[in-house]
């Protein structure tokens, strides 16, 4: 099988707040735009995402309104010290700041309006046998 695009779609009330934040602060565009649905995609393709109000007239089973928690959106990037500067620089709010984790990632996050969690990462060296205990099979 062979996937044409995969994304998540966000049943929410801030339909147009949500497209409008993911315009804004972090550089999508909008791909398809109507009254119950927007799909926004990543100015170079890489990354899409999609917001449909409640009463989306062909909404599949389960279009239940995102309650805003059990799920983490992640962006990976190059550099996530220059996403975070281009991002802050828009005025948004940083809820996790910049950081190195132990386990190999430099990250921040927020989130959207529709409650969505964003975590920006950036893959890095982990701590020197971070991973060891936690491995399925290791001997720890």
């Amino acid at each position: 099988m062979r996937f044409v695009d995969r994304y998540p779609i966000i049943v929410t009330d801030r339909k147009e707040a949500c497209r409008d934040f993911w315009i804004e602060h972090l550089g999508f565009v909008s791909a398809f735009d109507s009254t119950w649905f927007s799909y926004l995609i990543a100015e170079d393709q890489s990354a899409s995402i999609a917001f449909m109000t409640p009463d989306h007239p062909s909404a599949p089973p389960g279009r239940e309104k995102f309650s805003g928690t059990g799920m983490c959106f992640e962006l990976q990037v190059e550099d996530a010290r220059e996403a975070f500067d281009k991002i802050a620089s828009t005025g948004l709010k940083i809820e996790y700041p910049l950081t190195d984790e132990p386990f190999g990632q430099r990250r921040f996050g927020f989130h959207d309006p529709s409650g969505l969690w964003i975590d920006v990462v950036e893959q890095i060296e982990s701590a020197a046998g971070f991973w060891d205990r936690y491995m399925i099979g290791s001997q720890s």
